[in-house]
C-alpha cells in the first residue's frame, strides 16, 4: 500500500511512519518546511510544504492510496493554532484527498473531542476545533477511520505489557497511551476493513484485558 503520513516529523507522526514501513508499505512523508525527520525515515520520499498551498499538497498525494493525518496544533501563545491546524488544516487535506482520488483516510484525533467544559479547551478551544476536523473527514465520502487516543506519552519499553482499551466514541474521558501504540493502532486500522467509518477511542494500561484490535472493533457502530 502507498501511504502518506502528514505531520510525519511529529512525535506521533514519525512513529506511524515507522510502523507503516515495518508492515511492508511504501511511505511518503508530508512535513512542514525545515522539519527534521529521524534517520529511520531518511529513505522515504519527503514533501516539505505549506499546507495552505493546495496545489502542492495535491502533488504530494499523487499515487497515494491512504493518507494518515497526524498533524495537530501545539501549545502556543497563538490561540488560533487549533482552528488553523485541527480544523482548517484537516479540511484542506481532506479536500486534496477528494481531488486526487485517495481511497482511505485515517485521522489521529483526541479523546473528549467536542466536549466544551474540558481543560484542554483553554488552549484555543482545541477539542471543539478537532471536532470540526473530524466532521470534514466523516463527510468526505472517502472510507475513513478516526483514532481518538488519550494522553500521549513517550514510553517505548515494555509495550507488550500495555493492553489497549478500545471503545466507541464517548466512552472514555481519561487515561493515557504510548505514542507507539497509537501508531500501531493506525496500521491495524488499515489492515482491518471492519474499522472503516468508525471512531475508535484508545487508552492503555497493564490492567486491561488483552484483546486484538480486530475482535475489539467488530461490533462498533458505523458512523456516516
Amino acid at each position: 500500500m502507498n501511504i502518506a503520513v502528514s505531520g510525519a516529523s511529529g512525535k506521533t507522526g514519525f512513529r506511524i511512519s515507522e510502523e507503516a514501513l515495518k508492515a511492508g508499505n511504501k511511505v511518503r512523508l508530508i512535513t512542514r518546511k525545515n522539519s527534521i525527520i529521524p534517520e529511520s525515515l531518511k529513505g522515504c520520499e519527503n514533501y516539505q510544504l505549506d499546507f495552505s498551498q493546495q496545489n502542492i499538497l495535491d502533488k504530494a498525494l499523487q499515487g497515494i492510496d491512504t493518507l494518515i493525518i497526524a498533524t495537530g496544533a501545539r501549545p502556543n501563545i497563538d490561540l488560533t493554532g487549533p482552528a488553523k491546524v485541527d480544523a482548517l488544516g484537516v479540511k484542506r487535506q481532506v479536500s486534496s484527498c477528494q481531488r486526487v482520488g485517495i481511497k482511505r483516510i485515517v485521522l489521529v484525533s483526541s479523546l473528549c473531542v467536542g466536549k466544551i467544559l474540558h481543560p484542554l479547551n483553554l488552549f484555543g478551544f482545541i477539542l471543539l476545533w478537532k471536532q470540526v476536523g473530524e466532521n470534514s473527514v466523516i463527510n468526505s465520502n472517502i472510507d475513513w477511520t478516526i483514532i481518538r487516543p488519550g494522553g500521549l506519552n513517550e514510553k517505548e519499553n515494555d509495550l507488550d505489557k500495555e493492553n489497549i482499551n478500545y471503545t466507541t466514541e464517548g466512552n472514555q474521558e481519561e487515561g493515557s497511551i504510548p505514542r507507539r501504540l497509537v501508531a500501531k493502532t493506525c496500521i491495524d486500522a488499515l489492515k482491518n476493513t471492519s474499522s472503516i467509518n468508525k471512531i475508535i477511542e484508545i487508552t492503555s494500561n497493564i490492567e486491561n484485558n488483552n484483546i486484538s484490535f480486530k475482535k475489539a472493533i467488530e461490533g462498533f457502530t458505523i458512523k456516516r
